[in-house]
């Protein structure tokens, strides 16, 4: 198997992969959307739903994996809303024909609705609280996220894959490394807390009861601002708004550092730059041609130099500051 191959992850395999845990599959595998990972929904034959997860092989060690199932674990036990894995045995962490793997419940929801300022306050009450827990200690195994992997190391990756053609090399790579060398001397974190790492809508599921994370498949080290900007959208005077009323509930449970603000286009640049990365050295995974046809054409590689130089700009604005009390 190679590094990041999926090829021998039959259904047949899946299926007695799951079974070797003790429980049986009475309905077929509902494939959900996920990419880095391979995610499905079944129901056992007492008719109880769950979601499997293969990892993806090689990408986290099983020291990293077990860590990010502590963290779930840790957070559940305060009465966090978050869906954590289920113990089998005493076990949460399977493996199977060399692949690894986790079962969960099923939770379902609604989208959240990233301009809805009711549901934004209660997300900060909620990453408050998530922030209290994670602050108390550091992970061991995990990584951090840093301008060398993030930044560095990902732009390798785009001029390695030869995927930029020709007569756009010169134009793309002269911004990308722009932006690059911009965004690594402006990210200067000072303190850094365990984070659910990829805390965008498409993670989180709201109910009558409030939202809950479904993911922590991206968990690092990291400033508190990274699982806080990416709910933020629309111009300046929005986004100000809806950081204010998010750090109104997050400083009920957690102290907010508002030198943080600078980090939020150094993080953004990390997280555009990784994209473009992420779908080069995926591209060989058959899911990745089906389910993003657009990338690696002229025309997305000359959206994303001006989507670069966009960064540029973003990067040498002020930074948001908060509303006065």
């Amino acid at each position: 198997m190679s590094v990041f191959d999926f090829t021998t992850l039959s259904p047949d395999l899946i299926l007695d992969g799951l079974e070797s845990t003790g429980l049986f599959v009475d309905s077929g595998l509902l494939a959900l959307n996920s990419y880095e990972n391979r995610v499905y929904q079944f129901h056992d034959d007492d008719k109880k739903k769950y979601v499997t997860k293969f990892y993806r092989p090689q990408r986290w060690t099983e020291a990293e994996l077990r860590e990010e199932h502590s963290f779930a674990f840790e957070l559940a036990k305060q009465e966090l809303p978050l869906v954590a894995p289920l113990k089998i045995g005493g076990e949460s962490l399977f493996s199977y024909e060399g692949f690894n793997f986790a079962i969960y419940p099923c939770r379902g929801g609604r989208i959240f609705e990233v301009d809805n300022l009711d549901q934004l306050e209660w997300m900060g009450r909620f990453l408050g609280r998530i922030h209290a827990v994670a602050a108390t200690k550091r992970f061991k195994h995990r990584p951090t996220f840093n301008k060398q992997e993030m930044l560095f190391q990902a732009t390798d990756i785009i001029k390695d894959s030869g995927f930029v053609p020709h007569y756009l090399s010169k134009a793309f790579f002269t911004i990308l490394e722009q932006v690059v060398d911009i965004a690594a001397e402006q990210y200067q974190p000072s303190n850094e807390i365990r984070l659910h790492g990829d805390c965008h809508a498409g993670n989180i599921l709201w109910t009558d009861n409030g939202p809950h994370f479904v993911d922590l498949d991206d968990c690092r080290m990291g400033p508190a601002i990274q699982d806080l900007w990416m709910m933020l959208s629309g111009d300046r005077q929005q986004r100000l708004l809806q950081l204010d009323t998010m750090l109104s509930g997050y400083e009920e449970f957690y102290s907010f550092e508002p030198k943080q603000l600078i980090l939020i286009e150094s993080l953004r640049t990390m997280r555009v730059v990784n994209y473009m990365a992420w779908l080069c050295k995926r591209w060989q995974d058959p899911a990745f041609p089906h389910n993003f046809p657009w990338f690696n054409t002229d025309k997305y590689w000359e959206q994303q130099i001006l989507m670069l130089k966009e960064q540029v700009s973003a990067l040498q604005q002020p930074p948001l500051s908060l509303l006065p009390a």
